[in-house]
């Protein structure tokens, strides 16, 4: 064996013992953690042990260091039943007072022990029980002193008075204290609570937004698609610049379509914040949906009422969609038909309306996804939205979007 082997034998043989010498000690502080109350009891009532039969030997130490004991021990119970180890401290108390009056030879252990029960009354005993507990010990003590055969004067009360009012004090501010730091330990939990259900209240209600975002631009694309795949089907034999005119519209709304969806899906990505920034449709693109509109076959009519302004970036897609969602609407479902668009800018308000002179199903009544979109968006800006058949024949769209409560 080298001696470079017998060298780490020896240093892996000196740690060893050294790890065997502490486990006393590294066990004694896992106790300590675990059940401070008990160690405390134990400690006390060795002490007072000690204290008492390392006297002269006389019958009263005898006596004495009986009564001492279960009131050392009981405070291994001191948190769990405060009450209950204060009044077998004060049962004890007395009569091993009368054997070592307070102002003799009274234990260090037992004062300790005194003393510590009243605090634990004040700090873990609430109501009635930690007031009743402080009068019980005051009592005892004051017939104690009374009953001390040198006499007590006014000063002797005042001065147990603070003796036994001074732990109960502070075990009461502590209590206060502790309670104080659970009240603000639960409401952070609450509001903490409450943040994390408005995250999540944000994320559903951006996600169904996104969803009526792409509900409106899909339904609107395929519309005109499948509009203008019909159109171009039936003259491609017979019109061919026709067909190619539809084909080529087919393939600017698909692009268009996309483009639409990849901005949205864009929101959802925080890695791609091109996407994300892109610019959102306005009614400053009204123009050119209705010009989509019209190369699928519909014939629109576009008004605008009143002078143009700055609307809420919120109303202003508001109004996009439901103006395309109503169109789209006509083009599915309306068939041969001429529809009608008219933005009116008011001073508090922004209305949008859409009308069409075609036939709709019975089904038709305006109970669809779309209307049920549309009237979402509106009541989330405090808005009103009509949507039914209209007397002269036809279906009409009404919207109105608030801009106060934007704009404030």
């Amino acid at each position: 064996m080298s001696e470079l082997s017998r060298s780490e034998i020896a240093r892996e043989a000196d740690a060893v013992g050294e790890g065997v010498r502490y486990l006393p000690l590294m066990a004694l502080t896992r106790f300590a953690r675990s059940r401070p109350d008990l160690l405390l009891a134990l400690g006390l009532a060795v002490l007072g042990q000690v204290e008492i039969w390392s006297r002269e030997f006389d019958a009263n130490n005898v006596a004495y260091a009986a009564l001492a004991l279960p009131m050392t021990l009981a405070l291994a119970w001191r948190v769990r039943a405060p009450l209950a180890v204060l009044a077998v401290i004060g049962g004890t108390f007395f009569p091993s007072a009368l054997l070592f009056p307070l102002s003799g030879d009274a234990a260090f252990a037992v004062w300790v022990a005194l003393l510590v029960g009243l605090y634990s009354v004040g700090a873990h005993a609430g109501g009635w029980r930690a007031v009743a507990g402080v009068l019980a010990m005051l009592a005892v003590v004051f017939g104690v002193v009374a009953a001390d055969p040198e006499g007590a004067d006014l000063g002797s009360y005042v001065f147990f008075l603070f003796v036994v009012g001074g732990p109960w004090l502070a075990g009461r501010a502590i209590r206060h204290r502790r309670l104080s730091e659970r009240r603000l330990e639960a409401r952070a939990l609450t509001a903490e609570r409450e943040r994390e259900e408005k995250a999540r209240a944000a994320v559903a209600e951006e996600r169904a937004r996104i969803a009526r975002e792409l509900h409106d631009v899909v339904a609107h694309a395929i519309s005109v698609i499948v509009v203008q795949a019909r159109g171009g089907r039936r003259s491609v034999a017979t019109e061919p610049e026709e067909a190619r005119g539809a084909f080529d519209s087919i393939e600017t709304t698909g692009r268009e379509a996309l483009a639409e969806m990849r901005r949205l899906l864009g929101m959802l990505r925080t890695d791609d914040q091109e996407l994300a920034l892109a610019p959102q449709p306005s009614l400053h693109y009204l123009d050119a949906l209705v010009a989509q509109v019209r190369e699928a076959g519909l014939p629109v009519e576009l008004s605008v009422v009143g002078q143009p302004t700055a609307v809420p970036p919120g109303v202003d897609l508001t109004a996009y969609r439901i103006v395309q969602e109503a169109l789209t609407n006509v083009l599915r479902h309306a068939g041969p038909a001429e529809a009608r668009v008219e933005v009116r800018y008011g001073v508090d308000d922004l209305e949008v309306e859409v009308t069409d002179t075609g036939r709709r199903p019975v089904a038709g009544d305006g109970t669809g996804h779309g209307l049920v979109g549309m009237r979402e968006r509106v009541t989330l800006f405090g808005g009103e939205l009509e949507a039914g058949r209209r007397r002269e024949g036809g279906f009409a769209v009404r919207a109105r979007l608030p801009l106060a409560s934007e704009r404030s």
